[in-house]
């Protein structure tokens, strides 16, 4: 009888660890599909008053999609976090349907036909990150050039008419013909990695605190600099292309990760008072933040128009009660529902026990990004880990915190949910760095 090595076993990567959790992966990812199944059937029989007769064709096409996501997981990455992958199935699975909702509702609409193609999309680019990244130590050798292509991607909707695109006021939107695209969703992976071998060669720089403001020991000015730079950087996005969401998710990005690299609360602090000051700019200088921020305001002010969207919002979610109207029995029916405002339609079909179950999955999915984080030995790692669940979370907290009015609603989508290709593939992508980080979490 053989038996692993010491190395192996100190990785937790013995054959009988990595088919533990390739087993619970694939128990969780037919649990997940049936859930899917489930609500496409209850979807049908209110809309339709039958099952619908798409019904095996999508259960097929779904089920293809999770076995390869998951086989390729299974034969690259074997010891990898054996829930991302079915949490992130199930989200996807559920935004699909609500878009399937949208299309009875609209009538002249194909959300869940072109959901689906990026859904496609998406899973390819799961599989194809984890083949070609083996070991996502890789990516620390690849600093700058990964740090210039991020600065690029951010750029490109700067291009003029009709490559760069302007939708509500914001320019964010690369175009190419029919098809549209966000770079910056892209462009948020790659200043992770950007970030996190930054911070893991210069943290001891930015850690030592040899000067004083009054009694507040801080490092040496030069170790500003950095923050300065992504400041720079989100004031760019937010002055050119006018978006707080992006401007708000790159800032927020770095700072949080500089905090966990150092443990300096210098470097949160002075981010938080350099964006406030950039916010606040932006509230003076551009019309449609101020739309926005007086929507969240005071939504009551203008209910035809400013707060209309808000107002829609509330209405949903109180609507829905405790268990919700049931799935197609909702009334909303108003612009950007299939993007911005998907959570609240989910609040009124699903009610507030629906809800809470969508936001449990996210938290899961955050909670084991940390767990990762935390048990990934290599610095860079570490970091890259930390940071993109940290994207991840924010993300979540910025859409779903303007849905409910707690915060202003800056346009981002909801991760694997809200109508949108960029955003489902680089989530797809974010989920397959964090499961290559995990399958050799202890190295």
């Amino acid at each position: 009888m053989t038996t692993a090595s010491p190395s192996a076993v100190a990785a937790g990567r013995t054959p009988d660890v990595a088919r533990r959790r390739s087993n619970t992966e694939l128990l969780f990812l037919v649990l997940a599909l049936l859930i899917v199944l489930v609500a496409y059937a209850q979807l049908g029989i209110t809309r339709l008053d039958r099952v619908p007769t798409e019904l095996t064709s999508y259960a097929g096409a779904m089920g293809i999609l999770a076995l390869l996501a998951h086989v390729v997981r299974r034969r690259t990455a074997p010891a990898a976090d054996p829930v991302l992958l079915p949490t992130a199935f199930l989200l996807n699975g559920l935004g699909l349907v609500m878009m399937r909702r949208m299309d009875y509702v609209e009538g002249d609409t194909d959300f869940a036909a072109s959901q689906t193609i990026w859904t496609v999309v998406g899973v390819g680019a799961f599989v194809a990150t984890l083949f070609l990244i083996r070991d996502a130590g890789i990516l620390d050798r690849y600093r700058y050039l990964i740090g210039f292509s991020a600065i690029i991607l951010l750029l490109l909707p700067l291009l003029p008419d009709p490559i760069g695109d302007e939708i509500n006021g914001a320019r964010l939107w690369l175009r190419i013909g029919p098809l549209s695209f966000q770079p910056g969703e892209v462009a948020k992976i790659a200043l992770v990695a950007f970030f996190a071998s930054y911070l893991a060669e210069y943290r001891p720089l930015l850690t030592i605190a040899t000067s004083r403001i009054g009694p507040i020991p801080v490092p040496a000015a030069r170790a500003f600099g950095p923050i300065l730079v992504a400041w720079g950087a989100s004031l760019v996005v937010l002055v050119f292309e006018r978006d707080l969401g992006l401007s708000l998710l790159v800032f927020g990005l770095f700072v949080a990760m500089l905090y966990v690299a150092t443990g300096r609360a210098a470097y949160p602090i002075l981010g938080g008072l350099l964006f406030a000051g950039s916010a606040f700019a932006a509230w003076t200088l551009f019309g449609h933040v101020q739309t926005r921020v007086t929507a969240w305001l005071a939504p009551y002010s203008d209910p035809d128009d400013a707060g209309f969207q808000i107002l829609q919002s509330m209405y949903s979610l109180a609507a829905g009660g405790i268990f919700g109207v049931g799935w197609g029995e909702g009334l909303s029916d108003y612009f950007a529902m299939e993007t911005d405002f998907i959570f609240a339609v989910f609040g009124e079909e699903l009610g507030l026990l629906g809800t809470t179950a969508i936001i449990l999955c996210f938290l899961i999915l955050t909670a084991r990004g940390f767990s990762i984080a935390l048990r990934t030995r290599d610095e860079f790692q570490t970091l890259l880990a930390m940071g993109l669940t940290v994207v991840f979370g924010l993300q979540v907290f910025v859409i779903i915190g303007g849905v409910t009015r707690l915060i202003p609603l800056t346009g981002l989508t909801l991760p694997f949910m809200s109508a949108g290709g960029s955003s489902l593939v680089a989530n797809y992508i974010l989920v397959a760095l964090l499961m290559r980080v995990s399958a050799g979490e202890d190295r």
